[in-house]
């Protein structure tokens, strides 16, 4: 039997730990389009009591939403095959798109409300879904109203970038100049990934570098370096990091790949031991440098997304 699928319990409470276990699992299922899975993660998060109130109501929308937008996850249907030989042209998206154009068809002033709650609230699902609407909705006024916003405001990174996956599912074109502290980015729309599949080969192949090591020395890091690794190079896409990344040789892949497996390694484990990992990865002292550069980076990514919750 699936865990979400278990009968309702009163009183179940989650551990900090626990929870945000279950939000990245959540996180993985609708990025996966595992609909149906994702609507008993989020029944069963709803069981739960002692959260704070804004995680209820994220995940009552998200619910809703996913209801109205996919029903047959609610019917217990799975996502291959789900549309049959009488609906052959009906997708997903198609679906996503109905719903969104028929709630700005009831209320002419939903997309500012999708508008204000994207740029007015901090990042959660509801944004997240926010933006997911607004790729679904015509007109310049919305792709006006977020690349102003991006150019003239200081965002969230990952924020950002959600964002820039939306002006491109919307069909905008040119190139945007973002704010990232003291640096500026500038990144062109049209080549913003919509998928993990979509970046470049070398954001795959520190993944690959860190699974290698993991699988001998410890299995479960993995996991947890594969959540990590997906929302830091989110943030840091169009940045010098970014770019000095993908302008490096297998020296500066094998350097974040150490650095990403010392971060996740401290995080599970409570210690430090740096010259191990350093050796596992064959970086050198005249690398370090350069790996304590990247551990900073992804150190500081992972403070601020602690503070943001």
């Amino acid at each position: 039997m699936n865990e979400f699928n278990a009968p309702a319990k009163e009183n179940i409470v989650l551990f900090p730990k626990t929870l945000d276990y279950y939000q990245i699992q959540l996180t993985v299922m609708l990025e996966s389009e595992r609909y149906r899975e994702a609507m008993e993660l989020l029944q069963f998060l709803l069981q739960c009591q002692g959260q704070e109130e804004r995680h209820y109501e994220e995940w009552q929308s998200l619910h809703d939403w996913l209801a109205a937008a996919f029903p047959y996850a609610v019917q217990g249907g799975d996502t291959d095959g789900v549309f049959r030989a009488e609906e052959p042209e009906l997708r997903e998206e198609d679906m996503a798109r109905t719903l969104a154009r028929s709630k700005l068809a009831e209320d002419a002033g939903y997309s500012d409300k999708l508008l204000k709650r994207v740029m007015d609230e901090p990042l959660s699902e509801s944004t997240v879904l926010a933006l997911e609407q607004l790729s679904y909705l015509e007109g310049a006024q919305v792709d006006e109203a977020l690349t102003g916003w991006l150019q003239q405001t200081e965002v969230h990174p990952l924020l950002q970038f959600r964002t820039l996956q939306t002006l491109r599912r919307r069909g905008v074109q040119g190139t945007i100049t973002l704010s990232r502290g003291q640096e500026t980015a500038e990144v062109e729309i049209e080549t913003v990934p919509l998928s993990s599949e979509e970046f470049p080969l070398q954001v795959s192949q520190v993944l690959e570098r860190v699974a290698e090591q993991a699988e001998v020395h410890e299995p479960t890091l993995y996991y947890f370096a594969q959540e990590l690794w997906g929302q830091f190079i989110m943030s840091i896409y169009g940045s010098r990091d970014y770019r000095t990344l993908l302008d490096g040789e297998d020296s500066q892949l094998d350097i974040w790949a150490g650095a990403l497996h010392q971060i996740v390694s401290e995080s599970l484990n409570g210690s430090r031991q740096e010259e191990e990992t350093r050796g596992m990865y064959g970086i050198t002292g005249t690398m370090r440098f350069q790996f304590e550069g990247a551990y900073r980076s992804l150190r500081g990514f992972v403070k601020s997304s602690l503070l943001d919750k």
